[in-house]
């Protein structure tokens, strides 16, 4: 039976056990950044993806190979979905582009779904995401089935309305429910 950690990861933790960059000598100087080490004392867990140091939410740790492999691998098309706060009041035109895909340097994203949302019941970012306000910000639930770096961020920068805020509340049929910043449960499956 496999451990499964589901883990809200809090903004500014790296989705690593150790700051591989404080470790370059080039970088001693400065004081090492968050891991999940400063959060999980689980021996033998691996994070199943990655979740962005700006990003916060769910991350899944497995201490089994084909588990891991079967959550991350892009092959499985596990969905993810993002509550994304963005810059500015979205138009459906711009959540039309994010349903059918849309031009990366990297290529075309596949369709994802997309839509308006209130703003979620979720806990306040340390540090606050910055308020401008002139212009609004609006929330929308965004699910994709692939991983590609940043793509969220991307995306959303791609239609005309920067992320400020990126939440990711769902990996296939995992959520993050009521789990608060820097907790973590497990699971035998």
């Amino acid at each position: 039976m496999a451990q499964l950690v589901l883990f809200n990861k809090p903004y500014n933790v790296l989705s690593q056990f150790t700051d591989n960059s404080f470790q370059n000598k080039k970088q001693q100087h400065s004081a090492s950044r968050e891991t999940l080490s400063d959060y999980i004392d689980i021996k033998k867990v691996y994070p199943a993806g990655r979740l962005d140091r700006d990003s916060e939410g769910l991350l899944l740790l497995t201490d089994s190979g084909v588990l891991q492999h079967q959550i991350a691998h892009p092959k499985h098309s596990k969905e993810k979905s993002y509550w994304v706060q963005v810059d500015g009041a979205i138009t459906e035109q711009a959540l039309q582009q994010l349903r059918r895909g849309v031009k990366l340097k990297d290529g075309l994203t596949l369709p994802a779904k997309a839509r308006i949302i209130q703003e979620p019941d979720i806990w306040p970012r340390t540090p606050p995401v910055r308020f401008r306000k002139e212009i609004p910000t609006s929330w929308i639930e965004l699910t994709i089935s692939e991983g590609k770096n940043r793509q969220v961020r991307r995306m959303t920068a791609v239609v005309g309305f920067p992320t400020l805020r990126l939440v990711r509340h769902r990996i296939g049929q995992w959520q993050l429910r009521n789990l608060q910043p820097g907790k973590f449960i497990i699971l035998h499956v």
